[in-house]
């Protein structure tokens, strides 16, 4: 196989991560860590066979799973949400940044010949990864915990951070403060209008066109409308010289109120995954092992340095923030790597001569080991945070988390929201039961959500619609799809998802009941037989017979499962009761 061919390099690629993810894996230290340590294997900084030399290229390419990430979390965050976190965001993220870049910065002083050199290159350290540590605490199922909506405000500040970090780059530059022709206020308006075009589009333009899209059942167009959505966000933030994760997220919470928010999240969630793998393997690839052997004490001194002095600002910020310090162990470890923006911003200032090439592969490296370490430092601020865990406090944040999702879990989902579905979902709700709905009808689902029901556009023969972390709770999901194939289709697809599901559902026939339950349906109602039977039931009562009788008769047709139906009069136990004809 020609080693210059992109199956060669498909397969390499693959095989290792293969066994790296499934060995780290068995070990408990995470996927992430396995594609890491990929990313150093197939590199060009080792020897042996390699994927390709253009790493900065795979990594810009693959910067793009970290957009779609973020687009995913702004699909769960609502912007009350987002309110509700203004303090954690303004107050405890913009510290972080300050007083982290200062300290890094004093570090680096010691062996920069100027200030400015060395507060640039301390406030991109003071970034940390939005990647690893979203990508983290989806997998742990933490994103919602008090650690988890900390880290996240910290990280959204950071990204609103990038717009005052690259216009450093310039200005520090030989050439001067920024362009003439570009003022700085024009910036801002440019900024501004950019964040402007993102919310409008995203709170009325392309739910208008998902809504066209999925009412002609076009779903092939309204993914690729979802997925453009996305990017033209992320474009707009580019252009104004933003984070494209930070457009992505806007367009996401824009979006989250959509009711077509789960399906759209469904649809992306699998190409987030592999261009979010691709993406830890890139910046593995960026680790050149030569520069970190020819001077291994002093980037072995910078990791640490960078590692204790994050942790130690992030704790004690936290701390004066009133986390508790069970929450701020696990934030302040949590965030103490660099951060993948880091790359952009030393390139540019490479590129202006702002730092040398000796600083420029330092710099990478570092931010690289620290990626690498991440999934240790966790660990490590997760052992600390339960043996440092003050009992009052902890019950005091359990009990508060515990109480804030117990409010917003979704106990039942209710596949088809028909005359069908609405009756059930009108008894759980009687009977205050949570529970979310789902229909591919556009027109019924906009009729219903217009009169407050909790029903969404969505395929529930998709599975990951179930893997949504919003569903992560779910107990019961109801079928009452009207087609028996489809029916059949999704009952398969969700019982392999999620093996241990309870599933009840609606049946044609007894045809379309016995299949249901070859495919793993725990309970199927044959919905033209149980007509029968009440009809039965009400017949025999106006002819005199008790409802106690017709109610036991109906019970053991239920119990046997139908066999009177099936086999005949003769199947059925006589009553003693009865009277004579």
């Amino acid at each position: 196989m020609d080693p210059h061919s992109f199956v060669y390099s498909a397969v390499l690629l693959l095989v290792v991560a293969s066994i790296a993810v499934a060995v780290f894996r068995h070990f408990g230290l995470g996927s992430i860590l396995g594609l890491l340590v990929t990313g150093v294997i197939v590199g060009p900084h080792t020897p042996g066979p390699f994927v390709t030399t253009e790493v900065d290229g795979v990594r810009h390419f693959t910067e793009l799973g970290v957009v779609l990430l973020l687009f995913l979390i702004g699909l769960e965050m609502k912007p009350r949400r987002l309110w509700e976190l203004r303090r954690t965001l303004f107050g405890l993220g913009s510290l972080q940044i300050v007083l982290s870049a200062l300290f890094i910065a004093a570090y680096f002083r010691l062996f920069q010949p100027n200030w400015s050199t060395a507060l640039l290159i301390g406030a991109s350290f003071a970034l940390s990864s939005t990647a690893f540590v979203i990508q983290m605490l989806q997998d742990q199922g933490e994103i919602a915990s008090p650690h988890g909506q900390t880290a996240f405000a910290i990280l959204l500040m950071q990204d609103l951070a990038v717009v005052p970090l690259l216009a450093m780059v310039p200005i520090l530059a030989d050439t001067g403060p920024l362009p003439k022709e570009v003022p700085l206020w024009e910036q801002i308006g440019a900024a501004v209008a950019m964040v402007a075009l993102v919310v409008v589009g995203g709170r009325y333009v392309v739910p208008r066109i998902l809504d066209y899209l999925a009412r002609r059942h076009n779903r092939e167009a309204f993914f690729l409308v979802a997925m453009a959505a996305v990017f033209i966000a992320a474009w707009a933030m580019d252009r104004a010289s933003m984070s494209m994760a930070l457009g992505a997220f806007l367009m996401g919470m824009m979006l989250s109120t959509s009711r077509y928010s789960l399906q759209v999240e469904a649809a992306m969630e699998p190409h987030k995954g592999l261009l979010m793998s691709l993406f830890f393997v890139a910046v593995g690839m960026s680790v050149d092992v030569g520069a970190v052997a020819q001077q291994p004490f002093q980037v072995a001194l910078t990791v640490l340095a960078i590692i204790v002095i994050k942790v130690v600002v992030l704790y004690g910020l936290c701390l004066c923030f009133g986390t508790g310090r069970s929450t701020a162990f696990r934030v302040a470890f949590l965030l103490s790597q660099g951060g993948e923006f880091g790359f952009v911003v030393f390139g540019a200032a490479k590129a202006l001569g702002v730092i040398d090439d000796q600083v420029f592969v330092m710099a990478v490296a570092v931010i690289s080991l620290t990626m690498l370490l991440t999934p240790l430092l966790a660990k490590l601020g997760n052992r600390l945070a339960i043996w440092a865990a003050e009992k009052a406090t902890e019950t005091h944040e359990d009990s508060r988390y515990q109480a804030q999702s117990d409010e917003t879990e979704t106990q039942v989902v209710i596949a088809g929201y028909g005359r069908v579905g609405h009756t059930v979902g009108t008894i759980l709700a009687s009977s205050d039961i949570p529970y979310v709905a789902f229909d591919t009808d556009a027109a019924l689902v906009a009729r219903w959500r217009s009169e407050g029901h909790p029903v969404f556009y969505g395929d529930v023969a998709d599975p990951e619609l179930l893997g949504n972390a919003s569903l992560h709770r779910v107990a019961l999901v109801i079928l009452t799809i009207d087609d028996g194939p489809t029916a059949i289709r999704a009952a398969t697809l969700i019982r392999s998802h999620v093996p241990q599901m309870t599933i009840v559902a609606r049946a044609r026939d007894l045809v379309t009941c016995d299949a249901l339950h070859q495919v793993g349906v725990s309970h199927a109602f044959p919905e033209t037989l149980e007509a029968s039977l009440r009809l039965a039931a009400q017949s025999l009562e106006a002819l005199g017979i008790s409802t106690d009788q017709t109610d036991m008769l109906l019970r053991g047709m239920r119990s046997t499962d139908y066999a009177l139906v099936r086999l005949g009069p003769e199947a059925a136990p006589r009553s003693t009761t009865a009277p004579e004809a």
